[in-house]
Order: structure tokens, then C-alpha cells, then sequence
């Protein structure tokens, strides 16, 4: 009997050791499988709140004029749009008559109204043609806010029209008066009605703070310094 227990214990054990270097190399292969990681999808950017895109930045030198009150004049430049008639839209420029000239619409006045009154008087003549017409009037170059200096100034030639400018910026703006100016017997000259008007203006006044001597330009007057 113990013969027989012997030899059982000694099969037993050589049964069992294939199975343990079976779970040994298990074990190892295990060990040794590389670990993969999988990389997070990324995030979509969420907006914060209260934040907006940037709206579209005008090119430097653009003009700034309020669409109600500014005045076009001739020589200015409009980029007029039809709403979904791309064929009718476009950059119009304000001839010396003060007329523009559009598909369908004809000769339309622009010089003297507004870029709201201008794109109404548009969308009224297109009514013709287009169901219910949406136009925009925008001023894309101010040449018409101009004055003149011609004479004895640092530099002849048109300077641009501010609100409220005096003959005295306007010199100043010209680059002052030049050594052999007569600044007594400056004068503007500016156009009336189809005739010409000559106002005379004192530099040295002027600059002593004389009220008399406080005239406000207007686009197209012209100052002459003897």
C-alpha cells in the first residue's frame, strides 16, 4: 500500500508540473503584453459667454460717416447692394453732376442726401423691376469733404474737410503760412448758387481769438494767400 501511495504522489506531481510552466508563461506573456493607451478625443472648443466673433475690419483709411446725416457730395465713391441681386450691386462713383448711374434704375441724384435717403430713392425706381428691393448705401471714399489752398501756404493743394474747420486749421493743416504771405488779405473763395463768393479773412486776428474771424469751410471753398 504504500508502494501504491508512492507512486501515486510521484504521477501526480509529473502530471502537474506541464501545467504550471503553462501558467507561468500565461503569466509572463501577460507581464510582458504592451500596454496601449488610447488618446482622449479633443475637446471642442466651447465659446465663452457673452463672447463674439470679430466682425470684419474696414481697410485703414476707410471713412466713419453716419448714414443719416452725412451729406454725399460729388467725387465720392458708394458701394451700393441690392439684397440677392448680386448683378445690380457694385461701387458707383458720384459724377461732377451729382448723378450715379445703376442697372435698371438709370440716372439716379445722389450728391445731396444721404446714404439712407439715396438708398430709398434706389429701392423706390427698382420696385419696376424687383419685388420688395432691399438697397444699402455705404460711402466707401469721402472726396468730396475737400478744400483748397493755393498761394503762399507749405502745401498748395486740397486738404481735407473736417467738421467745423476754420480757414485757421485749415492753413495750419496746409503747413502754415510761408515768409512771404500777406496774412491780412487772405481770403476764401466759395461757390454760390453758380457764382463765386469772395470772403476775406485776417490770419493775425485769428490767431489774437477774434470771433470775426471765426468762419466755418465748406467742401469746395478754395483760400487764397497773396
Amino acid at each position: 500500500m504504500r508502494m501504491n501511495g508512492f507512486m501515486l504522489m510521484k504521477r501526480f506531481s509529473l502530471a502537474a508540473t506541464p501545467l504550471m510552466l503553462i501558467a507561468c508563461m500565461t503569466g509572463l506573456a501577460q507581464e510582458q503584453k504592451p500596454t496601449t493607451t488610447t488618446n482622449p478625443a479633443p475637446a471642442t472648443a466651447v465659446p465663452a459667454v457673452g463672447v463674439t466673433q470679430a466682425a470684419a475690419v474696414p481697410p485703414a483709411g476707410s471713412p466713419t460717416v453716419d448714414s443719416s446725416r452725412y451729406v454725399i457730395g460729388a467725387d465720392d465713391s458708394l458701394q451700393v447692394t441690392v439684397w440677392r441681386e448680386p448683378t445690380l450691386s457694385g461701387t458707383f462713383p458720384v459724377r461732377p453732376d451729382g448723378m450715379i448711374s445703376l442697372v435698371l434704375a438709370g440716372d439716379i441724384p445722389a450728391a445731396g442726401m444721404t446714404p439712407m435717403q439715396l438708398g430709398a430713392a434706389i429701392a423706390e425706381r427698382l420696385k419696376k423691376y424687383i419685388q420688395d428691393p432691399s438697397v444699402s448705401v455705404v460711402v466707401t471714399a469721402v472726396n468730396s469733404q475737400r478744400i483748397f489752398l493755393v498761394g503762399e501756404v507749405g502745401h498748395v493743394g486740397p486738404v481735407m474737410l473736417t467738421p467745423g474747420m476754420t480757414p485757421l486749421q485749415a492753413i495750419a493743416a496746409a503747413g502754415g503760412l510761408s515768409n512771404f504771405a500777406n496774412s491780412k488779405h487772405i481770403y476764401i473763395l466759395r461757390g454760390v448758387q453758380g457764382k463765386q463768393q469772395k470772403i476775406p479773412f485776417n490770419y493775425k486776428q485769428a490767431l489774437k481769438g477774434d470771433n470775426k474771424q471765426i468762419i466755418s469751410l465748406q467742401p469746395g471753398d478754395t483760400i487764397v494767400v497773396p
